[in-house]
Parts: structure tokens; sequence; C-alpha cells
């Protein structure tokens, strides 16, 4: 499947710009040196200072952690929702 390279931060897009989900390829960015190939889940939001937001990955095979940076063309709808997982799975009630 091939994606836009019209929107900011899409030139090393590493993920669905609809779902969100990645596939585990590197070890490090962009050496393609895994061999674990399985699918990782955006499970989380990561806000930094300047403003920016990154999408915390957790691979479904080897619980490998990654961190990428969001696309401009990301399903805003998707991001949100990672956003506001910590509220819906809070524990205690609002």
């Amino acid at each position: 499947m091939e994606f836009s390279l019209d929107a900011p931060g899409t030139r090393h897009r590493n993920h669905c710009p609809w779902c969100l989900w990645s596939v585990h390829l590197d070890e490090k960015p962009g050496d393609r040196a895994s061999d674990c190939r399985g699918g990782m889940a955006p499970v989380a939001i990561q806000a930094q200072a300047d403003g920016e937001w990154r999408i915390v990955h957790q691979c479904c095979s080897c619980a490998t952690v990654h961190i990428n940076r969001v696309a401009g063309d990301d399903s805003e709808r998707e991001l949100l929702g990672l956003a506001v997982r910590p509220l819906r799975h809070a524990p205690f009630p609002f």
C-alpha cells in the first residue's frame, strides 16, 4: 500500500495514516535490521515540550517499544483516541 508524501512528516513514515499500526522492521530507526516483523500496535501518545506529538508503538510479537513522529495526514480521530485512552480506562470514576 502506498501513502502520500505530501503532508508534513511523511517522508520517513513508518505507520499507516488511517489506523496508525506499523510493522516491526527496525532495531534502530531506518536500519531494517529486525527479524521480528510483528505488528506494532499504537498504544499511546507522547506529547513533547514543543507541542509535537509522537506515537508509542509496541510490538505484538516481542513487546519491543518504539516512539515515532506523527505525520501531517495521520487520522486525527485515531490520534485523539490514543490521547484520551488513559481517561477511558481510569482506575477511578469521574
